[in-house]
This record gives C-alpha cells, sequence and structure tokens, in this order.
C-alpha cells in the first residue's frame, strides 16, 4: 500500500524514470534500434516535426534555445542577487534542485526519444555491407590521392558565378534537397521531405564556437551557418541533412553528405564534400606521413589553395578562448554518445570512405 502511495503521490517522477530506464536499456540492442526505431518510431517523428515547423521561414528551434538560455540567465542572475544580499534562506534549494533534476529527465527522455538513440543504431559499415577491417597508412594514402585528384579536376571545372549562386539560402536548400531526392531513388531511407532546412539566427555567433550548422531534434530543422565560406555550404548542408534522416554519428553524417553529393549533378556540391572529405583524408595521413601530405597540399590546384587559405583566415578571425572550452565539451558530450574519439569522429569519415571504394572500385571516390 505505501508502494501504491507513493507512486500515486510521484506519478510524474515515477512515468519519467521508468521512461528514461527504459531508453538506455533499449540503447544497447543496436538492432532493436535500427529495426524499430530508427526504421520506424524516429521515421514517424522526425517527419511530422518537420512538417509542424518545417514550412515557417524562420527557425523556431533557435527562437525556443534563446528564450531558455535567456531565463536560465535572468534566473541564475537572481539567486545571485539573493546570495550577495545574505537571503539565501528565502531560496528554498531542495525544490530548486529538485526540479532542475526532473527538468533533467525530462530533457533526456524526450531527446532521446526524438532523435538521440540514433547513436545507439547499427553503424554505416553494417548497413551497407563495408569492409573495414585493417585499415593501413597505404589505404589512407590512396584515399586522399583520390580526392585530391578529384578537388583538382572539378576546381578547374568550377565557376565563379555557379559558386556565388550557392549564397542564395533559397536555392542551396533546395539543391540540398534535391541532392537528397536523387540519392533516394537507389536509397529508400534517405527520405528528407517534407523538408525542413534553414539559416540559423546565431550564424555570426556561432562561428566564435566553430559551429557550421547542427540538428535542432527538438523541432526537426536542420540549422546552417550560412556566414562560413561559401565552398563549404553544401557539405554542411547535406551533413545536417544526414543527422535530418537519422544519422546521429558525426562521421555517419559526413558519409551521407559525400553520398547524397557525389550522386548530385552539381560540380559544387562535389567539390565541397571533397574538400572536406580531403581535409579529413590528410588529417589522418599526416600521422603516418607528413611528407605525403605536403607532396599533395603542394600540387593543389591554385583555387584549392586559395579556399583552404580563405578557411584557415576566417576560423583564425573567430579564435577566442571560449571556443576550447565549448570544443572539450562537445567532445565530451560525443563520447557519451558512442563516439569515443571526441572532437576526431568527424575524421572517422575515412573509415566508411575506404570501405566505399573497396566495395565499389576506386571510381566510387
Amino acid at each position: 500500500m505505501k508502494l501504491i502511495r507513493f507512486v500515486r503521490k510521484h506519478r510524474a517522477w515515477v512515468i519519467i524514470a521508468v521512461l528514461a530506464v527504459v531508453i538506455k536499456v533499449v540503447s544497447f540492442f543496436p538492432d532493436v534500434v535500427e529495426k524499430y526505431y530508427a526504421h520506424g518510431v524516429y521515421i514517424f517523428i522526425s517527419r511530422l516535426l518537420r512538417f509542424l515547423f518545417g514550412w515557417l521561414p524562420f527557425s523556431i528551434g533557435d527562437i525556443v534555445y534563446a528564450g531558455v538560455i535567456t531565463g536560465l540567465i535572468i534566473y541564475i542572475v537572481r539567486v545571485i542577487k539573493r546570495l550577495f544580499k545574505k537571503k539565501a534562506h528565502l531560496i528554498r534549494w531542495k525544490k530548486y534542485l529538485a526540479a532542475c533534476l526532473f527538468t533533467i529527465l525530462c530533457i533526456y527522455v524526450i531527446f532521446y526519444s526524438f532523435w538521440g538513440l540514433n547513436y545507439s543504431r547499427q553503424s554505416i559499415e553494417e548497413q551497407f555491407g563495408l569492409n573495414t577491417k585493417n585499415i593501413t597508412a597505404r589505404d589512407l594514402d590512396t584515399l586522399a590521392q583520390l580526392l585530391h585528384d578529384r578537388i583538382n579536376r572539378e576546381a578547374s571545372e568550377m565557376s565563379l558565378a555557379g559558386r556565388d549562386s550557392l549564397l542564395d539560402n533559397d536555392f542551396l536548400f533546395k539543391q540540398s534537397q534535391d541532392a537528397y531526392r536523387l540519392a533516394q531513388q537507389q536509397y529508400p531511407f534517405l527520405n528528407s521531405r517534407p523538408a525542413s532546412v534553414k539559416s540559423s539566427l546565431f550564424g555570426e555567433l556561432m562561428n566564435y564556437s566553430g559551429l557550421q550548422g547542427y540538428y535542432n531534434p527538438f523541432s526537426g530543422e536542420a540549422q546552417v551557418n550560412t556566414t562560413i565560406p561559401v565552398f563549404l555550404l553544401p557539405s554542411i548542408v547535406t551533413h545536417e541533412m544526414g543527422h535530418q534522416v537519422g544519422y546521429a554519428k558525426e562521421s555517419e553524417a559526413n558519409f551521407l553528405s559525400f553520398l547524397t553529393s557525389h550522386t548530385y549533378p552539381s560540380v559544387h556540391f562535389r567539390y565541397s564534400t571533397d574538400f572536406v572529405m580531403y581535409a579529413y583524408a590528410v588529417n589522418e595521413l599526416y600521422l603516418y606521413d607528413s611528407m605525403k601530405v605536403k607532396a599533395y597540399d603542394s600540387t593543389l590546384h591554385p583555387r584549392v589553395k586559395r579556399d583552404f587559405q580563405t578557411y584557415r583566415e576566417f576560423y583564425r578571425k573567430y579564435e577566442n578562448r571560449i571556443e576550447p572550452v565549448i570544443h572539450w565539451i562537445y567532445g565530451n558530450y560525443l563520447r557519451a554518445n558512442n563516439q569515443p574519439s571526441g572532437n576526431r569522429s568527424y575524421d572517422e569519415v575515412v573509415i566508411w570512405l575506404i570501405g566505399w571504394y573497396r566495395k565499389y572500385g576506386r571510381a566510387a571516390i
């Protein structure tokens, strides 16, 4: 009877705690997550969110985040003021701590129900049947060479007018959606309809944190920092859309960016993703053979060299003391979600690319 009375009195706590435990237990079974969540529950939730908020011309998720952050700051300031005025006895600590814990549990349940369980789904390796065993420095060298040759060829084919057209957000987002729809013909699970890709309201502010985009699991919106150099934009948009269709891990979203851009007939899209993939490949190869990397970099097309210089100068302009702290926090967040390499998880896309050319040949890169 006491247990029944306790459950009735704390019904909300019991429900949210049970849901949190169920989600955690389910996360230990990738096959279950893949079959029933990634290809079932998540598809329904994500499409519903995109239907509800995708049509809005502004980011509802950014507005909600801004409101929550503002409210939190106001609350913290009020608490600090009371402490300085020696009115700590007026602060009901137990009540507020309990409310904070309950809020955290609610956020945990909503986050992992709406999207986060995708961190525990089967890997790209299993889904696409890739051979990624015993990867060597030679494999990395082969990949770097293939990407080096591709971006040089693509750089010579591009026009400045075509590149500048990507500065039109509507045009950029539509092309990205078309890229996913084209890839969907071969891979039906890449269904990104209805669309919900938007320019983040925090664009300029995001540059100080090094963020190029993010997926908002609470609103289903793929947010893009459109203030970054234009040649990066297609890779960022298709990356965030990769998160949107259910691929939570950064290396896997990078792979979907590569996959969708390569099936789309736009040299600017292919160049954008190849530029990023080349950067990841040489970063990894540098650990084994720095001289090879220097040789590749020295023979890049002049336009590619200028783009790398633009990229470095752009982020150098926004360097600050807070950015390393944000990177540390985000790195630990990634580690807590099945990405033990932290921020280097992005680089691990090279594993899937090597598996891809092993399966389909070098021409597939």
